[in-house]
């Protein structure tokens, strides 16, 4: 299946996900990329380009990015739904459940060395964990072998503008440049990609 296929598949909508927004956002950028950036699901301004973040978040996103010298285009952006939330809530459990296995098959076809999480919904997804987004950021965990690092979602940085020493954006700035770090460091993409998710069960 190549990535054309597979968003041709996900926008069929499941009766699960008969609640959210009829527009599929998909995900873009680099399909080789080494990095994957996951949030929860689309907004207002996402639902109405098809594109993951670009509203004010994704802005910030694209600042965060250039900050230590990440191209937007390198990566490869998306999220766990597809479909808006009405409201822009966060998604329910089994909405998150039905979109599960577009995500897998993102990350099979693109064959990401290290998975970004932004925010608790992905970042508790992958870890497998209850535990909120100020416990886990800024921290490496493994899930299936690929490195995964959460990070806060640019949308909680726009609610806490504060740049002082400690504050999330702070916060944030130093976890971009261990991202960065490790980005540098990564060998070349192994030639074979096997990703076994059988055992990933159901977080809640």
């Amino acid at each position: 299946m190549t990535l054309a296929e597979l968003e041709r598949e996900a926008a069929k909508k499941p009766p699960a996900l008969s609640d959210l927004s009829n527009n599929l956002v998909f995900g873009e950028g680099d399909p080789e990329a080494q990095a994957m950036f996951v949030g929860e699901a689309p907004g207002e301004d996402e639902d109405l380009e098809g594109r993951p973040f670009v509203g004010r978040a994704g802005q910030l996103l694209d600042k965060v990015l250039a900050s230590v010298g990440i191209e937007r285009s390198s990566v490869y952006i998306t999220n766990i739904v597809k479909f808006r939330p009405p409201g822009n809530r966060n998604p329910r459990p089994d909405e998150v459940a039905a979109s599960e296995w577009v995500i897998i098959e993102q990350i099979k076809l693109i064959r990401p060395q290290v998975i970004v999480t932004l925010g608790n919904v992905p970042t508790q997804y992958f870890l497998r964990t209850t535990e909120g987004i100020t416990r886990t950021r800024g921290k490496w965990h493994d899930w299936h072998g690929l490195k995964v690092f959460p990070l806060f979602h640019p949308a909680y940085l726009l609610r806490n503008a504060s740049r002082e020493r400690g504050a999330p954006k702070w916060v944030t700035w130093n976890d971009m440049k261990e991202l960065k770090r490790v980005l540098d460091a990564l060998p070349p993409k192994e030639p074979a990609f096997n990703l076994d998710t059988a055992e990933q069960g159901g977080l809640f």
